[in-house]
């Protein structure tokens, strides 16, 4: 917890919404192991309006007159202003934030605000409070992505027509166009795209009114509740309702797939920033220095998109352990589903943040990589290609410049430096004009497949993906213009 709020925290001690049955008070460190405010403090925004809806569900059931309803809710619109602004004094037996909330709504209204709970659990109330996190989470997600693949476009086209060499085993294997390989990011990012979307549809599901496992125990009308909360279903049983995680797990599973694919880039960049490759230069503010080595010029932010994945990958892990051998229905282990959740989706923001801030600012060194593709090694395969056009079996065509490149490698010797006699001897099919026509720029054009990196359908996909990032763009001008069915908190998200 901030020291700023645990200035905030007063000594004494309130009772526990639970306790009626209970003649002792609970010990101080019970209090502090069971605690969650540290981590849940920042679903306040999200508690409050699931008890706003929860309370007009209510009064729709004839539980709460017009009167005190309008009076619920105005009292907590009014503790969600104090939370917002800083200056909500939490208490030491607040156990988590719906606590702390349900606490201080009964200092501000007394005795009214006891009537809230009506019909509701812990259980369901804490599991709405997330949905209705990660719902929002997503959102913010998928936006990122959304600015990282226009991005990845927006090089491709301003790169198209360099070369490079593409790898295998890190080794040099054929000449790809840079815009192709870097379009094979967008395509990773898309996928990543769907996956939350599709997670998403299982996210937006109403829990509450399962109640504490077996449902509400007035007429509530759910399907009115989550029109309320913007939902698109409602639960179909209790028991799974306040059991599921599974909706976590599936995010957290999808952001590992995308830690995953920003370490790969981080990786590329740290090797092709290094000496050995040089085909991009970090720039001043996205490098950082030795403090022994003068020249050093380090890609910690590269690095760091390789180790943030670690730490998503144990968040992951984390959820999948804690949900194994739980029976059914809530158990309090399920509180230690929020920290990891929480941590990664933090992690992703600030990893594709600085993602899309560094990969416009990279110098891309062009002549270094067509330097590094014309390495002759990497028309081997089409000479291979040219041998079966000219008739020859694809075996026989690998076995033969197989054989014509090892000879040159032993004798330290370029294919375009062999003779014709040479050339003969190894085929009568090839020729010295056949192997000098054999470029860079010639391989990728041969490429000439869907999906290939032929320069004519780099420039297809293109202008495909162009049609498609505006399209996007106005679709998501559309959705911004609309009114969100949950406001956001006042100012900066809040951290814990």
């Amino acid at each position: 917890m901030p020291r700023e709020a645990r200035r905030r925290i007063r000594p004494r001690q309130t009772r526990k919404m639970w306790g009626g049955a209970f003649r002792v008070p609970t010990a101080p460190i019970v209090e502090s192991f069971t605690a969650s405010l540290p981590v849940d403090r920042r679903l306040y925004p999200y508690d409050v309006a699931g008890s706003i809806a929860h309370c007009r569900g209510l009064l729709r059931a004839r539980l709460l007159t017009a009167s005190e309803a309008s009076r619920l809710i105005a009292g907590l619109r009014a503790v969600k202003q104090e939370l917002d602004r800083g200056r909500f004094q939490f208490d030491p037996g607040d156990e988590d934030i719906h606590s702390a909330i349900e606490r201080r709504l009964g200092e501000r209204l007394g005795p009214l605000a006891q009537t809230l709970h009506t019909g509701r659990s812990r259980n369901d109330q804490v599991v709405l409070d997330v949905r209705l996190y990660l719902r929002d989470e997503i959102d913010v997600l998928t936006e990122h992505l959304a600015g990282l693949q226009r991005i990845l476009h927006l090089l491709a086209t301003r790169l198209f027509g360099h070369v490079l060499p593409g790898y295998t085993h890190l080794q040099r294997a054929q000449p790809v166009l840079l815009s192709h390989h870097l379009l094979a990011y967008h395509d990773m990012v898309a996928r990543d795209a769907e996956r939350f979307s599709d997670c998403r549809s299982r996210v937006d599901v109403l829990p509450l009114g399962a109640g504490a496992l077996a449902g509400a125990g007035f007429p509530i009308d759910r399907h009115y509740v989550a029109r309320q909360l913007g939902f698109r279903k409602v639960s179909t049983n209790s028991i799974d309702a306040v059991a599921d995680r599974d909706f976590i797990a599936e995010f957290l599973a999808a952001a590992a797939l995308l830690a995953m694919h920003l370490s790969r880039l981080g990786e590329e960049i740290v090797l092709w920033a290094s000496a050995e490759f040089g085909f991009v230069t970090l720039p001043d503010a996205f490098a950082t220095g030795s403090s022994m080595m003068p020249q050093k010029r380090n890609p910690d932010v590269a690095e760091l998109l390789r180790g943030k994945s670690a730490r998503v990958y144990g968040d992951l892990m984390t959820v999948l352990t804690l949900l194994k051998g739980l029976p059914l229905a809530y158990n309090r282990d399920l509180q230690e589903d929020k920290a990891p959740l929480f941590d990664a989706a933090d992690t992703l923001n600030a990893a594709l943040e600085v993602t899309k801030a560094m990969l416009p600012h990279l110098v891309w060194n062009t002549a270094a990589m067509r330097a590094a593709a014309g390495d002759e090694n990497l028309i081997a395969t089409d000479l291979a290609d040219a041998l079966v056009e000219r008739g020859l079996r694809f075996r026989q065509a690998h076995e033969v410049v197989g054989r014509l490149v090892a000879s040159c490698q032993e004798r330290r010797r370029s294919l375009r430096d062999l003779s014709a006699a040479e050339l003969r001897r190894a085929s009568p099919l090839l020729d010295q004009a056949l192997v000098r026509g054999l470029t860079p720029e010639a391989s990728v054009r041969r490429r000439l497949v869907l999906g290939g990196t032929a320069p004519t359908e780099v420039r297809r996909r293109l202008r495909e993906l162009d049609r498609s990032h505006r399209r996007s763009s106005r679709r998501h001008r559309a959705l911004r213009a609309r009114p969100r069915q949950l406001a956001a908190p006042a100012g900066p998200r809040p951290r814990s």
